[in-house]
Protein backbone atom coordinates (compact mmCIF):
# COMPACT_ATOMS: atom_id res chain seq x y z
CA UNK A 1 0.00 0.00 0.00
CA UNK A 2 1.07 3.57 -0.55
CA UNK A 3 1.67 5.99 2.32
CA UNK A 4 -1.40 8.11 1.50
CA UNK A 5 -3.63 5.00 1.35
CA UNK A 6 -2.38 3.75 4.72
CA UNK A 7 -2.68 7.24 6.20
CA UNK A 8 -6.27 7.66 5.01
CA UNK A 9 -7.25 4.23 6.29
CA UNK A 10 -5.67 4.90 9.71
CA UNK A 11 -7.12 8.42 9.98
CA UNK A 12 -3.61 9.94 9.98
CA UNK A 13 -2.95 8.66 13.53
CA UNK A 14 0.19 6.80 14.61
CA UNK A 15 -0.73 3.26 15.56
CA UNK A 16 2.00 3.19 18.21
CA UNK A 17 1.56 6.46 20.14
CA UNK A 18 -2.01 7.22 18.96
CA UNK A 19 -1.14 10.85 18.16
CA UNK A 20 -1.89 12.73 14.93
CA UNK A 21 0.52 12.38 12.00
CA UNK A 22 0.92 15.37 9.68
CA UNK A 23 0.54 14.13 6.12
CA UNK A 24 2.38 17.18 4.77
CA UNK A 25 5.44 16.81 6.99
CA UNK A 26 8.64 15.47 5.43
CA UNK A 27 9.07 11.71 5.74
CA UNK A 28 12.60 12.49 6.99
CA UNK A 29 11.27 14.46 9.98
CA UNK A 30 10.97 12.45 13.23
CA UNK A 31 7.24 13.37 13.44
CA UNK A 32 6.73 12.73 9.72
CA UNK A 33 4.69 9.83 8.33
CA UNK A 34 6.05 6.34 7.68
CA UNK A 35 4.63 2.89 7.06
CA UNK A 36 5.22 0.32 9.76
CA UNK A 37 4.15 -3.28 10.06
CA UNK A 38 2.69 -5.14 13.01
CA UNK A 39 4.43 -8.31 11.88
CA UNK A 40 7.89 -8.69 10.49
CA UNK A 41 8.32 -9.88 6.91
CA UNK A 42 9.96 -13.08 8.20
CA UNK A 43 6.94 -13.93 10.39
CA UNK A 44 4.54 -13.09 7.55
CA UNK A 45 6.43 -15.45 5.23
CA UNK A 46 6.24 -18.19 7.85
CA UNK A 47 2.45 -17.77 7.91
CA UNK A 48 2.28 -17.89 4.11
CA UNK A 49 1.93 -14.16 3.43
CA UNK A 50 4.34 -11.31 2.97
CA UNK A 51 6.52 -10.41 0.03
CA UNK A 52 7.64 -14.00 -0.34
CA UNK A 53 4.02 -15.05 -0.87
CA UNK A 54 4.05 -13.88 -4.48
CA UNK A 55 1.55 -11.07 -3.97
CA UNK A 56 4.05 -8.24 -3.52
CA UNK A 57 1.70 -6.55 -1.05
CA UNK A 58 3.90 -6.56 2.08
CA UNK A 59 2.80 -8.25 5.28
CA UNK A 60 -0.83 -7.19 5.04
CA UNK A 61 -0.58 -5.37 8.35
CA UNK A 62 0.85 -2.05 7.24
CA UNK A 63 0.08 0.74 9.68
CA UNK A 64 0.81 4.46 9.81
CA UNK A 65 3.47 5.55 12.30
CA UNK A 66 5.58 8.59 13.04
CA UNK A 67 9.07 8.04 11.69
CA UNK A 68 10.49 8.32 15.24
CA UNK A 69 7.96 5.81 16.63
CA UNK A 70 8.72 3.41 13.80
CA UNK A 71 12.51 3.61 14.11
CA UNK A 72 12.25 3.68 17.91
CA UNK A 73 10.76 0.22 18.03
CA UNK A 74 13.26 -1.10 15.48
CA UNK A 75 12.81 -4.76 14.74
CA UNK A 76 11.42 -5.57 18.18
CA UNK A 77 7.78 -6.25 18.89
CA UNK A 78 5.84 -3.03 19.37
CA UNK A 79 4.47 -2.04 22.76
CA UNK A 80 1.31 0.02 23.15
CA UNK A 81 1.57 1.79 26.50
CA UNK A 82 -1.28 2.43 28.89
CA UNK A 83 -1.48 6.15 29.71
CA UNK A 84 -0.03 7.31 33.01
CA UNK A 85 -3.25 9.05 34.09
CA UNK A 86 -5.02 5.68 34.46
CA UNK A 87 -4.52 3.92 37.77
CA UNK A 88 -4.35 0.28 36.64
CA UNK A 89 -2.50 -2.51 38.42
CA UNK A 90 -1.15 -5.35 36.31
CA UNK A 91 -2.20 -3.85 32.96
CA UNK A 92 -2.36 -6.42 30.17
CA UNK A 93 -0.06 -6.26 27.17
CA UNK A 94 -2.43 -4.65 24.68
CA UNK A 95 -1.15 -6.18 21.41
CA UNK A 96 -1.05 -9.68 22.90
CA UNK A 97 -4.60 -9.24 24.20
CA UNK A 98 -5.81 -7.97 20.81
CA UNK A 99 -4.16 -10.86 18.97
CA UNK A 100 -5.69 -13.41 21.36
CA UNK A 101 -9.18 -11.88 21.11
CA UNK A 102 -8.92 -11.89 17.30
CA UNK A 103 -7.92 -15.56 17.26
CA UNK A 104 -10.06 -16.99 20.04
CA UNK A 105 -12.70 -14.45 20.97
CA UNK A 106 -13.95 -14.75 24.53
CA UNK A 107 -12.89 -12.43 27.32
CA UNK A 108 -9.69 -11.15 28.88
CA UNK A 109 -9.02 -9.46 32.19
CA UNK A 110 -6.89 -6.48 31.20
CA UNK A 111 -6.28 -4.80 34.56
CA UNK A 112 -7.20 -4.30 38.20
CA UNK A 113 -8.15 -1.05 39.91
CA UNK A 114 -8.78 -0.08 43.51
CA UNK A 115 -11.62 2.31 42.67
CA UNK A 116 -14.67 1.71 40.46
CA UNK A 117 -14.21 5.11 38.76
CA UNK A 118 -10.61 4.23 37.82
CA UNK A 119 -11.79 0.92 36.39
CA UNK A 120 -14.56 2.62 34.41
CA UNK A 121 -12.05 5.13 32.98
CA UNK A 122 -9.65 2.34 32.04
CA UNK A 123 -12.47 0.35 30.44
CA UNK A 124 -13.57 3.32 28.33
CA UNK A 125 -9.98 4.07 27.30
CA UNK A 126 -9.12 0.50 26.24
CA UNK A 127 -12.26 0.15 24.10
CA UNK A 128 -11.54 3.50 22.42
CA UNK A 129 -7.84 2.66 21.88
CA UNK A 130 -8.58 -0.75 20.36
CA UNK A 131 -11.19 0.79 18.05
CA UNK A 132 -8.35 2.75 16.43
CA UNK A 133 -5.69 0.06 16.76
CA UNK A 134 -7.80 -2.72 15.21
CA UNK A 135 -10.96 -1.23 13.70
CA UNK A 136 -12.22 -4.66 12.58
CA UNK A 137 -12.17 -6.04 16.15
CA UNK A 138 -15.35 -5.12 18.03
CA UNK A 139 -14.83 -5.19 21.79
CA UNK A 140 -16.73 -4.11 24.88
CA UNK A 141 -15.46 -3.69 28.41
CA UNK A 142 -17.07 -4.45 31.73
CA UNK A 143 -16.07 -3.67 35.29
CA UNK A 144 -16.60 -6.41 37.88
CA UNK A 145 -16.03 -6.19 41.61
CA UNK A 146 -14.05 -8.96 43.24
CA UNK A 147 -11.65 -9.39 46.13
CA UNK A 148 -11.73 -5.74 47.19
CA UNK A 149 -10.80 -4.51 43.74
CA UNK A 150 -12.40 -3.91 40.36
CA UNK A 151 -11.47 -5.96 37.32
CA UNK A 152 -11.50 -4.46 33.83
CA UNK A 153 -12.71 -7.19 31.49
CA UNK A 154 -12.56 -6.96 27.72
CA UNK A 155 -14.86 -9.10 25.54
CA UNK A 156 -14.77 -9.65 21.80
CA UNK A 157 -18.18 -9.03 20.24
CA UNK A 158 -19.39 -11.16 17.38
Amino acid sequence: MRLDEVGERDGWRCWLCDEAVDADMSVNDPRGPSIDSRTTERKAKAKGGGKGGGRGQGTGQERLAHRSCNTGKGSTKAVIDWPEHLFVADPAVILTTVDRLQRKGGREIVGRCLERDDAANAAAWIVDRISRLEPDLAVEADVEAGGGQFLVILRARS
